[in-house]
Parts: C-alpha cells; sequence; structure tokens
C-alpha cells in the first residue's frame, strides 16, 4: 500500500514523502478500507511544519477524516461488510491508499456525494458545536464571525440558515461578500477600525448572541465591541498569527466571555453518545447535499507536494482533496 509520511518537521512539500509499505490483512475486530477521499486542512499543514498546538509523533502520516470503501473484514466484525463506504472519523493517518484500523474507527456512512462526506468530521462538526453548544442559539438570533470565507465560515452560514440563525459575516475584501450572501448569509462586511458601528448600523442595533473567530489580532478585539451583554466570543483558530489585547472595558461592563473552542479536545473527551448525536445531525445534511463545502482541487498521492502548495495558497477555490481512488 502508499503512504504520505515525514520524518522530521518542515515545510510540508519538502519534508513528505509518498512510500510503499508491505500490504496488510485486518486482524480479528478489524477491517481492510481502501480510501477514496481525505482533505487537506490548515490544521495538518500546521501540525507538519511544527506550528500546531500538539506535535506529531514521528515519522507520522497525516489526515484526520475522509471516506472510504471496506474491502475485507476481519473476524468478528458485525456492524460492516465488504463494498459498503465508511466515514474515517475515528481513524488517523488518512493521506495513503488503503487502511487497516479496528472496526470501531468507522462510521458507515450514508448514500450521497462520496466528497462532501469525506469532509464532515472536522469543518463541519467545528460549526456544528459552536453553534450548538456555547448558546441556546433560536430562530432570529444574530450572530457574528470572522474569516466567514473560510471552510467553516461558510459551513456556519449554511447551517445557521437551515436554522433561521441570522448571521453577520466579516471578511478582509470586498470580491468575498457576494458568494457569501449567495450561500445564505444574511449580512456580510468588510473589516476595518469602525466594524462595531456598521454592524449596529445594518442589523438595526440587535443584540449580537455570540461571536467566532479564527483570526485573532484587531479583528478579535473589533467583534467584541459588537457583542451584546453577557455574550461569548469564541476562538478557534489565529490566522493573523497576532494576539488580541483583551479589553477589559467590555470585559467588565459587557460581560463578554472569552471562550476557546478545539475539536481535537472535543473528540478526545466528547463520549461516544454525544459524537454519535453530532454525526447523525450533520451527515443527512450533507448527503442530501443541504450543505455543501467547496472543492478548489483533487490530487493523488503521487502529487503531494503540489497537493499541499495548492492547499497553502493564497485565493485557492475550496478544499484541497487527495483522492487515491474515488470510483
Amino acid at each position: 500500500m502508499n503512504i504520505i509520511e515525514h520524518e522530521t518537521l518542515g515545510v510540508p512539500a519538502e519534508v513528505l514523502k509518498l512510500k510503499q509499505i508491505p500490504d496488510q490483512a485486518p486482524g480479528a475486530g478489524e477491517v481492510r478500507v481502501q480510501i477514496l477521499a481525505t482533505p487537506i486542512h490548515p490544521a495538518s499543514l500546521l501540525q507538519i511544519s511544527g506550528q500546531y498546538a500538539a506535535a506529531p509523533e514521528l515519522p507520522a502520516i497525516p489526515g484526520g477524516e475522509g471516506i472510504g470503501r471496506v474491502v475485507e473484514i476481519g473476524e468478528g466484525v458485525q456492524h460492516l461488510q465488504v463494498g459498503q463506504n465508511v466515514l474515517l472519523a475515528g481513524v488517523g493517518g488518512t493521506w495513503r491508499d488503503e487502511i487497516v484500523a479496528p472496526a470501531t474507527g468507522f462510521i458507515p456512512a450514508p448514500p450521497g456525494d462520496a466528497e462532501q462526506l469525506a469532509m464532515l468530521a472536522v469543518n463541519p462538526m467545528t460549526a456544528h458545536l459552536m453553534l450548538a453548544d456555547f448558546v441556546d442559539l433560536q430562530p432570529g438570533d444574530w450572530i457574528i464571525q470572522s474569516a466567514a470565507n473560510s471552510a467553516v465560515g461558510e459551513m456556519v452560514i449554511q447551517l445557521a440558515a437551515q436554522k433561521g440563525i441570522k448571521t453577520v459575516n466579516i471578511v478582509r475584501r470586498e470580491d468575498l461578500l457576494l458568494p457569501l450572501k449567495s450561500l445564505g448569509g444574511t449580512i456580510a462586511l468588510v473589516d476595518g477600525p469602525d466594524l462595531a458601528d456598521r454592524v449596529r448600523e445594518v442589523t438595526g442595533g440587535a443584540e449580537i448572541k455570540i461571536a467566532f473567530d479564527c483570526v485573532g489580532g484587531d479583528t478579535y478585539e473589533r467583534l467584541v465591541e459588537t457583542l451584546g451583554y453577557g455574550a461569548p466570543i469564541v476562538s478557534y483558530g489565529t490566522l493573523s498569527g497576532k494576539q488580541p489585547e483583551l479589553n477589559m472595558r467590555a470585559l467588565i461592563a459587557n460581560d463578554v466571555r472569552p471562550r476557546g473552542f478545539w475539536l481535537q479536545k472535543w473528540y478526545g473527551t466528547a463520549s461516544a453518545e454525544q459524537k454519535q448525536a453530532a454525526m447523525g445531525a450533520l451527515a443527512p445534511l450533507i448527503a442530501s447535499g443541504a450543505v455543501k463545502t467547496r472543492i478548489d482541487s483533487r490530487f493523488p498521492l503521487e502529487e503531494i507536494a503540489e497537493a499541499v502548495t495548492r492547499a497553502a495558497a493564497n485565493g485557492r477555490d475550496g478544499k484541497v482533496l487527495l483522492t487515491p481512488s474515488i470510483a
């Protein structure tokens, strides 16, 4: 079988190598799965380069989600069948063409677009959990988010629209505004020093119930100024690489509540019932096409350097997928 591996930390296009390893047969309680599609996420690129919160144990095979097809079943496996598509939500090291792992790490996939289902477990899950776990949002409520054109941001827009929740979507450039409106975003604005004033104007002074930020720095500080009393601001990334200054006036007078969200920690602490409920809420929406993630390009494993370079490029129009064996 073919795998993508790195033995050192560094520039992904330079340290990632395609390797052949012996084929494996599944043991008791295991299955062998052919990988159909697995996405390249920014977090994976940061981890490969040594800039992520959790360092990989080297040598490492990157990748944390995808979709595959069962090709062989070990003794005692009851809930999976040969030929069945499965989600790779509980399996690591998905940048490869086959994987052998315990059957408990695979979830039967519903019928639907394999490429879309391959991306269910990270960005859609992040959006779903941030919308569900911090505030009891109701139809008509307002939320605000930065980097609204990111994969998570676009999923927040779509999932919020499904629930009748209104979104204020902040981006860096004018040309990004119209696409967000077409996805169902209520309002789209370009970031700037007067952001809070413009948000109050376009929402009619509506109370903003929660903010999602993955930029940090000045953008985080401006989002704080838009929030209603007691509202949380949830940080799930720092794309700017800059730390914000804590607004003590807002913290004291408006009871703004800084929070953090890290999906890897959720997967490590959530119960099986919580994971099943979250997957159950998302899978039908994705399988039916009600919500979608844009796909920029697809690459075979043999073009891993080109794939990670494209995934890190400015102006990329959606996710980059590794597709070892889409059929």
